[in-house]
């Protein structure tokens, strides 16, 4: 078996699960080979996967989640300062607190209303035409709208800033030379926008909020909320999007379970909702850097090395979930790891259900007879999971919202 985990290839149409199962049984911490690097652990099995996310003073996030330490052309070294992810505890901590209140899901549940709105709002702009791009008119909206909600932005800036997260997280030799970079800079340009607005008018959002905490007693910087910025416009959209997209095609492609779904959604959306995100994963991977010589699963692990947890593998270990290959919308329990674990579980886990759920809802009740009207493209990416685009037809309806 040929494992390469590192190119965008071995991801198009998904997880390289034929990989995954073979590492699961002969190599579940496999050293990696890394051309311009000494090299990674990959992590598959569920039970190490979730020991290691558990474990963040064996197992660092700084200096990066990703596979590849940062540099300056990459665009993401950014000197003294820190993305959250990028971060500890008790740094970590005291930053996730900055928000964390905004996310929990008493919260997230308040939200529900106005995210159902948008959801009619967002099958309103094509129903009419019967057909339309599911990943650009579909999951890529949803995200989009609330988090620029939630920041106090226009909602077309949020579409906006949208492209630009997939540049950043399409694979860099699959597009144009310091077109990463480019994109990062452009979404730290359109930050500094919003801190001389909101600093001028301050308003009940978050980007107001942010720029008036504290850690320590010391003010948030422009830097600091620059990253905090990135990571919410970037991280808000990763998991609604690509899981509402892959989501729908594995519906698609098995007819018997979108069927049930569609008999009677109230009763099988939320256990749905989970199977798609354990079969789906939309984020493949986090790093994390070994604080000190240490073993996982008998295998030993020298202080300094990367240590890469792959979701989409643990999330079909059959030593984790019983018939672990198929996909069954009333599977339960489903303690997948497509949030991840530990500390650093998604913050934003809990909008995303309501998301996933409004958007699943709408497209069920008024887009009959969906289907692919073209192959899907994938994200040509190692970090994210999920088509680019992806066509399709269905019987046109009509619109419900009044302007």
């Amino acid at each position: 078996m040929k494992i390469d985990l590192l190119s965008p290839a071995s991801f198009d149409g998904g997880q390289p699960h034929a990989q995954f199962d073979w590492l699961r049984e002969h190599a579940p911490v496999y050293r990696h080979a890394e051309p311009d690097g000494p090299g990674f652990w990959a992590v598959t099995r569920y039970a190490d996967v979730r020991s290691v996310g558990r474990d963040s003073a064996t197992f660092s996030s700084e200096p990066t989640i990703m596979i590849t330490d940062p540099t300056p052309e990459s665009g993401f070294e950014f000197g003294d300062h820190k993305m959250m992810l990028m971060m500890d505890p008790p740094q970590h901590t005291e930053y996730r607190k900055l928000i964390s209140r905004e996310f929990t899901q008493a919260p997230a549940v308040a939200m529900t209303p106005w995210i159902d709105a948008f959801a009619r709002d967002i099958v309103d702009a094509v129903i009419e035409r019967g057909e339309c791009d599911f990943v650009a008119d579909i999951a890529g909206e949803m995200p989009s709208y609330v988090i620029a909600r939630l920041m106090g932005l226009p909602l077309a800036d949020g579409r906006k800033l949208y492209e630009l997260t997939e540049i950043i997280h399409t694979a860099p030799e699959a597009l144009p030379e310091g077109a990463q970079a480019d994109a990062v800079r452009r979404m730290f340009e359109y930050g500094m926008g919003v801190i001389a607005e909101k600093r001028a008018r301050p308003a009940d959002d978050l980007a107001s909020r942010l720029l008036h905490a504290e850690v320590d007693g010391k003010q948030l910087d422009d830097m600091d909320f620059l990253l905090f910025f990135l990571l919410l416009i970037d991280a808000g959209g990763d998991t609604t999007r690509n899981l509402v997209g892959a989501g729908m095609l594995a519906l698609l492609e098995h007819p018997e379970q979108y069927a049930l779904l569609k008999s009677d959604p109230e009763r099988y959306l939320s256990a749905a909702r989970d199977e798609l995100l354990r079969w789906v994963s939309p984020v493949i991977y986090m790093r994390r850097t070994a604080t000190r010589d240490t073993e996982i699963a008998g295998n030993p692990i020298a202080a300094g090395d990367k240590v890469v947890m792959y979701y989409g593998a643990a999330n079909r270990d059959a030593e984790a979930f019983d018939r672990a290959d198929g996909f069954d919308i009333t599977r339960r329990p489903n303690r997948h790891l497509a949030f991840g674990g530990g500390t650093h579980i998604c913050l934003g886990q809990h909008v995303a259900r309501v998301e996933i759920d409004a958007l699943l809802r709408e497209v069920i009740a008024r887009m009959p007879d969906l289907e692919l009207a073209a192959e899907p493209e994938w994200l040509a990416s190692n970090f994210i999971s999920g088509p680019r685009t992806m066509p399709v037809r269905f019987r046109p309806g009509r619109r419900i919202a009044t302007d």
